[in-house]
């Protein structure tokens, strides 16, 4: 059998594995969209918060800066509070933060399967000792430590293909949440004091610009993704 014959025959088998991960993704879209309100995606929009605030303080940390504590609130709001380093670039990691920790999650989760139980171990060590470190309000250290906990019992109890769909599902919720919470904090509220309310005090440049460049930065990054996941299904 000549090279040409043999991709022949695997073509019909890797279209299967494309529409099967396309499927997939908007099966898990439609489920989202559909328990949006319910408890079942709250912990998870809480934990897109904690990577949200954590960005905030990484950036700081990054650019010669501390972190003095982070609080976070059952109405999926959240604060990081910082002394020194570069203003600009903390106020920016928020969003992005959270969308790119999502889109990262979501490729090594697909594409390194075998380094999903060890990515896993990692989240759940990051969420168990940011709160001991830093989070500082009661809702913040239940939590915190309730899904750090929950997260450790996955990484150690599951099968590598339910490791595997556990970080698809926080890396899937976060990508797209980030994307809703650009839309719903800056774009439709621009009055809000929000990361952007504030990046417009620092520079002079409308909150809607900085909301629709975030918006589109996030767009291109999610098709990008999606685009590197479909090619090598």
């Amino acid at each position: 059998m000549n090279p040409g014959s043999a991709l022949n025959l695997n073509e019909p088998r890797m279209n299967r594995r494309r529409l099967l991960l396309l499927a997939s993704f908007l099966a898990y879209f439609a489920a989202l969209w559909v328990l949006w309100p319910s408890i079942w995606v709250y912990p998870l929009k809480i934990f897109v918060v904690f990577l949200h605030e954590l960005s905030h303080g990484l950036a700081a940390v990054a650019t010669g800066g501390t972190i003095s504590h982070i609080t976070l609130d059952p109405y999926q709001g959240g604060a990081t509070y910082t002394r020194g380093g570069n203003a600009f670039l903390t106020l920016s990691a928020g969003y992005l933060g959270s969308l790119f920790w999502g889109l990262l999650i979501l490729l090594v989760a697909r594409r390194r399967p075998r380094w999903a139980r060890t990515l896993l171990y990692i989240l759940a060590g990051t969420v168990l000792g940011t709160t001991i470190l830093y989070v500082r309000s009661g809702f913040g250290v239940v939590f915190g430590f309730m899904f750090g906990v929950a997260l450790l019992l996955c990484a150690r109890k599951l099968p590598t293909g339910g490791v595997i769909g556990v970080l698809t599902a926080l890396g899937l919720t976060s990508a797209l949440y980030a994307v809703l919470d650009i839309r719903d904090d800056i774009l439709s509220r621009p009055h809000v004091r929000s990361d952007a309310f504030m990046l417009h005090e620092l520079t002079g440049i409308p909150t809607l610009a900085w909301g629709f460049f975030w918006a589109g930065v996030a767009v291109i990054a999610c098709l990008i993704t999606a685009h590197r996941l479909f090619r090598r299904a």
